[in-house]
């Protein structure tokens, strides 16, 4: 094959192991998974409660539910600071900042007269 000619072969295959990728990923977080991972929390609370599981194993097993269902988050944060790592390591960008303005004060409005308050006013006075 010449290197010229496009590889109609190579695409197939990734266009199969991207489907493959989505079909394990909607099994992994799926329904099914997520219904397994709630019994698996359940479970470990109650052997927690009857003492029949260690504290290590229970957080072992309640940390593999976050990771597995908290991947795409990770992953996704984990891209972001090698992004910004690696845009820190080129020339800064310049930003354009407004200068502070501070904020405007409201209108002043006219006060109703202060009546002086007696809290005795009347109290001496008898009710007929």
């Amino acid at each position: 094959m010449e290197p010229h000619e496009p590889d109609y072969h190579d695409a197939a295959t990734a266009s199969a192991i991207s489907s493959a990728v989505k079909w394990l990923e909607a099994t992994v977080l799926g329904s099914v998974a997520t219904t397994i991972a709630i019994i698996a929390i359940a479970s470990i609370g109650f052997l927690m409660l009857t003492g029949r599981i260690d504290l290590r194993r229970a957080a072992t097993v309640i940390l593999g539910c976050f990771i597995v269902f908290g991947a795409s988050w990770i992953a996704a944060g984990i891209q972001a600071a090698g992004d910004r790592a690696a845009g820190s390591a080129s020339a800064p960008a310049a930003e354009t900042t407004q200068p502070y303005s501070p904020p405007v004060p409201p209108p002043d409005y006219p006060q109703a007269p202060v009546q002086p308050h007696d809290p005795y006013a009347g109290a001496a006075i008898t009710q007929r």
